[in-house]
């Protein structure tokens, strides 16, 4: 049965992006960036009501209270799509950092140009910096926020930290509070694998890291702060709807994260 619901899911999410996509086509050149906005909001909110309604997989934002008005960036855990689906709908003109490969696929390419993201380079290795660097400084100044993976890549829930420099040149140059956010997606929505788990993929913004910091307290505070929530959120997962991390690295630290739950009780 799962697998049975986990293909309905794929079909309708995908058949979902590409009709409302070939939809907006004709207008996204044409309508004011607020409405492409709401075209893309929409759409995100359909695709996790597809999700709940075909897999069976709730959608839970909490710590909404700590993002900062105006600009800041947010660093967030990378587990899956559904991170990004999940979260656009609460931030405010959100440009992403993504790898320039994206921006080659049909129609959403030209989508994600319209609409500001940072595309990287990463065959440019020292100049991929300094490029993101620049149009990052760009979508500040246009009163955006700017949305980073820290780690580069979707990273098995559970696994070790590998936290990149772009994030720290980022919060280093722009001088804007930086907002974590941890997450438990990809218990619920693994990579590589078509199954979508029943339950509740929970994120959660954390409290901002205000201006100011050196580069090592930076990082303590950062990989700090995401990483003992993400172990509090494999606990509560665990004991919420039976799911452990499909890693032997991970199931440790969920040994981990329950041994410091009980400990604190």
């Amino acid at each position: 049965m799962l697998i049975v619901r986990s293909v309905l899911f794929q079909i309708a999410f995908y058949l979902n992006f590409v009709v409302r996509l070939l939809a907006a086509l004709p207008l996204m050149f044409f309508v004011s960036e607020a409405t492409n906005w709401r075209i893309i909001n929409s759409w995100c909110r359909s695709s996790l009501w597809i999700l709940k309604i075909f897999a069976g997989t709730r959608s839970e934002i909490s710590g909404i209270e700590n993002i900062p008005d105006g600009q800041s960036i947010i660093a967030s855990k990378h587990q899956s799509f559904w991170d990004i689906i999940a979260l656009v709908p609460h931030l405010d003109r959100p440009s992403f950092i993504l790898k320039k490969e994206l921006m080659r696929i049909p129609i959403f390419g030209q989508y994600a140009r319209l609409m500001g993201m940072i595309p990287v380079d990463r065959q440019k290795r020292g100049g991929a910096i300094a490029s993101m660097l620049e149009n990052a400084k760009a979508a500040a100044a246009e009163g955006r926020q700017i949305v980073i993976f820290p780690e580069g890549t979707r990273s098995e829930p559970g696994s070790a930290p590998d936290y990149r420099q772009g994030i720290y040149r980022l919060y280093e140059t722009l001088d804007l509070p930086v907002v974590p956010v941890a997450l438990n997606s990809g218990l619920y929505w693994p990579r590589h694998d078509v199954r979508r788990w029943p339950g509740t993929a929970h994120a959660e913004f954390l409290e901002p890291i205000h201006p100011g910091l050196s580069r090592i307290d930076f990082f303590n505070r950062l990989r700090g702060s995401i990483e003992q929530r993400a172990g509090e959120l494999l606990a509560e997962t665990y004991h919420r709807d039976g799911l452990k991390p499909r890693t032997e690295q991970g199931r440790r630290k969920l040994e981990g994260a329950l041994t410091a739950e009980s400990a604190g009780e």
